[in-house]
């Protein structure tokens, strides 16, 4: 039963010449180059994609970061305007001046207020005796006080 087995089988191994394989092989590499056939065209055609994709995504960058900047200006005008009208309404109601009031809301600005008046009521001054002249000051001009000095240190 042996020699029937191995008969079978090497009538069934089938040899190839190096051509044949040559051709085998020709044929499969053709195959796959049909596959990949407009490769080339493909990448071409996916970089300029990426470069105009990159070129628009700049201008979106460059529109998105001036929408920002102008966003952000616009807050901190608010932002003042709303600081002027609540110190200006305070110093209306207190007689502080509003240039005085530096606290960022209208409660902070009520008690700033409120301490400057209490520190303006506070202030007292000094009463002088002789009404806050100068004592022994000279009298005239600078020409009248040195002729007045040569008599006294020339004449004397």
């Amino acid at each position: 039963m042996e020699t029937v087995n191995q008969e079978a089988t090497t009538e069934t191994e089938k040899t190839f010449t190096q051509d044949d394989v040559n051709a085998i092989v020709g044929e499969r590499l053709a195959r796959e180059r049909e596959k990949f056939a407009d490769y080339e065209l493909l990448k071409e055609k996916a970089s300029k994609f990426d470069e105009a994709e990159e070129a628009s995504k700049s201008e979106l960058q460059k529109a998105t970061e001036r929408a920002e900047k102008l966003e952000s200006e616009l807050k901190t005008m608010k932002k003042a305007e709303e600081l002027r009208t609540i110190r200006e309404k305070v110093s209306a109601e207190t007689g502080v001046p509003a240039s005085l009031l530096t606290a960022e809301t209208e409660e902070g600005c009520t008690e700033q207020a409120k301490g400057i008046l209490a520190f303006k009521g506070e202030v007292t001054y000094p009463t002088l005796p002789d009404g806050g002249e100068v004592q022994g000051a000279p009298k005239g001009t600078t020409k009248q006080q040195f002729a007045e000095w040569a008599n006294k240190a020339f004449n004397n």
